[in-house]
């Protein structure tokens, strides 16, 4: 008899190895999750990033109507806007200050010739100008460039949809000059359209330390918090539901499941620890 009991495990080895594979378990299907997911953005990004190449087909496109006839097939070229500022930094070096001064000038004309397009809504052809833009003005004239990435981003989302890609240049914008309440607001704005509800009052805030007074920012902090709280709540409830079917998946060979344990919070240490609860037989 005595030997017998000996090769019973107690309550706490079984809760200790239960708990050591549940949370083995949990790490693998965490892990498989993000790469799931990883794939599928991915995916999505390839689907609609093209290459410098294509954005050069649209600047250089001679036929003024050719962006309306093409329609999404241009719209998606749009994506692939990024500017080579390496080039842009070797050729400054061989600029003389009259050179760069006229490069910004050039820079100038081809903004207006953009925001102009951009007011008749033809905001295809005000992206290509914006970004000919940034491939003119010198790096040194960081507050111009600012306001040309702030711009274009305006644009891609008049015409692109291209939110992701706009939250990029409102960025880039902000980078380069700190201080752009401009660029701040339509970031902020992008932010919360994409659900990134954290974001969007960080930026909101950063308004504020610049302009007091700024009344959708003002709001904004005073709105986004309690849809901040509600969105975790509801992430938190999936995410439980998911560990706890996972957990049932991984108790069921033992004749257990997530209902034989109760998590317990310390009101001191806010930690908690697990509570065992035998079945009945």
């Amino acid at each position: 008899m005595d030997n017998k009991c000996e090769t019973v495990k107690t309550n706490e080895e079984i809760i200790e190895e239960l708990t050591k594979d549940l949370e083995n378990s949990c790490m693998k299907e965490d892990e498989n999750s993000m790469a799931k997911e990883f794939q599928y953005q991915s995916s999505e990004r390839n689907k609609n990033n093209l290459s410098q190449e294509s954005l050069k087909d649209v600047i250089n496109n001679d036929d003024p109507d050719s962006n309306e006839k093409n329609g999404d097939a241009d719209s998606k070229k749009a994506a692939g806007d990024s500017i080579d500022e390496e080039f842009l930094k070797e050729r400054e070096k061989n600029l003389s200050e009259a050179e760069k001064e006229s490069f910004k000038d050039e820079a100038e004309k081809l903004k207006n010739e953009g925001n102009i397009f951009f007011k008749d809504g033809e905001y295809m052809k005000a992206i290509s100008l914006y970004t000919q833009g940034l491939q003119t003005c010198p790096l040194m004239y960081s507050k111009e460039r600012a306001i040309l990435y702030s711009n274009r981003a305006a644009a891609k989302i008049k015409c692109l949809a291209e939110k992701e890609s706009a939250i990029l240049d409102c960025t880039k914008a902000v980078e380069l000059n700190p201080s752009y309440v401009k660029a701040y607001v339509r970031r902020a704005q992008l932010y919360e359209e994409t659900e990134k509800l954290d974001e969007a009052l960080e930026d909101y805030k950063k308004i504020l330390t610049f302009d007091s007074g700024h009344t959708e920012a003002n709001y904004a902090v005073r709105r986004l918090p309690p849809l901040i709280h509600e969105k975790n709540e509801k992430l938190k409830a999936e995410m439980m539901g998911k560990l706890k079917d996972l957990g049932n998946m991984v108790l069921k060979p033992f004749g257990l499941s997530t209902n034989n344990f109760e998590l317990q919070k310390d009101p001191n240490s806010g930690g908690y620890s697990v509570k065992f609860h035998q079945t009945p037989r």
